[in-house]
């Protein structure tokens, strides 16, 4: 069943590869189930998108941007204009609404040299092997709130609002971008639930369940009261005999004796 699954999973990223896709993709459900979150958005990293820019003896690195989908167009540019990437944080940009912030750093996804098919079948290793394939944004939720905090800040999202991501190629020694994707298509975060919508019974159930629940629930009490007022009739039974037996004695005893008649 698992062998089957990462088959699937595998199969879903070469097509991915196969098709040099311009802008980020959300992750496909064989890859990440509950997606999106609350808070998180799992997207499939940039696989052989930046082939053609790449360049030998050359580092890069990408850089994730988001954004509010309510910021504006103008505002969604990731570079200065001297083609330097932006370097915008949440919290100057209040969380994308403002523009776009650098949400994330990462190597250059290595498509030549996938896993190895043999380490797949590893389930110990499954769950790493993902995370080079995929990346989660909105998964930090101490980053915000780190004084001593360096890196790039990836915090939560806001539930129940809509993102687009890019993906940018960054030449590290020149520190200028290089290539660049497309903004993703509108992704939107889960709702919560308001609490008087939260089911709280143990397990779901259908109307008919809930009405043969209730006549069973019935029925059990009409039983067991039938069977108390059995067990209550046969003792006040019990205690009725009783008393009979015992009175015929005692009027048996106070009767006075005849008296023989002297002669």
């Amino acid at each position: 069943m698992c062998s089957h699954w990462v088959a699937l999973a595998f199969c879903c990223l070469g097509q991915l590869c196969a098709g040099q896709s311009l802008k980020p993709q959300i992750a496909v459900p064989q890859l990440a189930t509950n997606n999106p979150t609350l808070t998180t958005v799992a997207l499939e990293k940039p696989f052989c998108m930046f082939d053609s820019s790449l360049y030998p003896n050359k580092s890069y690195v990408i850089y994730l941007y988001a954004m509010k989908e309510s910021a504006s167009a103008i505002s969604s540019l990731v570079t200065t204009t001297n083609g330097k990437p932006l370097n915008s944080t949440f919290q100057q940009t209040s969380g994308g609404k403002l523009g776009p912030y650098k949400a994330a750093m990462f190597n250059v996804p290595n498509c030549a040299s996938p896993p190895k098919f043999t380490d797949i079948g590893d389930i110990n290793k499954v769950s790493d092997i993902l995370k080079q394939y995929l990346f989660r944004v909105g998964d930090d939720g101490t980053c915000l709130y780190d004084p001593n905090f360096l890196a790039v800040c990836n915090p939560p999202l806001t539930p129940d609002t809509t993102y687009r991501f890019k993906y940018v190629l960054v030449d590290v020694t020149e520190g200028i971008m290089k290539d660049q994707t497309l903004w993703s298509d509108p992704i939107k975060t889960r709702r919560a639930k308001l609490p008087f919508k939260i089911d709280t019974w143990p397990g779901r159930r259908s109307g008919g369940m809930i009405v043969i629940t209730s006549i069973l629930s019935v029925l059990v009490f009409l039983l067991l009261a039938g069977l108390l007022a059995s067990v209550s009739f046969a003792v006040m039974g019990s205690e009725a005999s009783a008393e009979t037996k015992h009175v015929p004695q005692t009027v048996q005893e106070s009767d006075p004796r005849p008296q023989l008649s002297s002669e």
